[in-house]
């Protein structure tokens, strides 16, 4: 079976923003904690979700849901970077950007072979 890049990327991002969330609960930024917590691993979620789709339409649907929470995701995480009492790691910031472009593009070449 080939690797799926995709989830494997997602997977792997979310278990950087489970570790960032922790670093924030232990600097007792628990709001932001937990909200980049549940959208930060809602992407993979959803792109596991997806791999089981019904339909082309639902895997394209599935992976929007993925991009939603990837976009709430960067807000977060862009919250954290403005804030001068809050840490940041640019390397999650990276990690989202590249998992966007992947998820983009996936969405996109979706569409045209609907």
């Amino acid at each position: 079976m080939r690797e799926n890049v995709v989830v494997e990327k997602s997977v792997d991002f979310a278990l950087d923003i489970i570790n960032f969330c922790e670093l924030l609960e232990s600097n007792r930024k628990f709001v932001i904690a937990k909200q980049l917590l549940k959208s930060g691993t809602s992407i993979g979620a959803n792109i596991h979700e997806a791999q089981n789709a019904e339909s082309r339409q639902d895997f394209i649907h599935k992976m929007k849901i993925a991009l939603k929470e990837l976009e709430e995701t960067k807000y977060w995480l862009e919250l954290c970077e403005r804030a001068s009492s809050y840490p940041f790691k640019k390397e999650l910031k990276e990690k989202v950007t590249e998992l966007g472009l992947i998820m983009y593009k996936i969405v996109s070449t979706s569409k045209k072979n609907f």
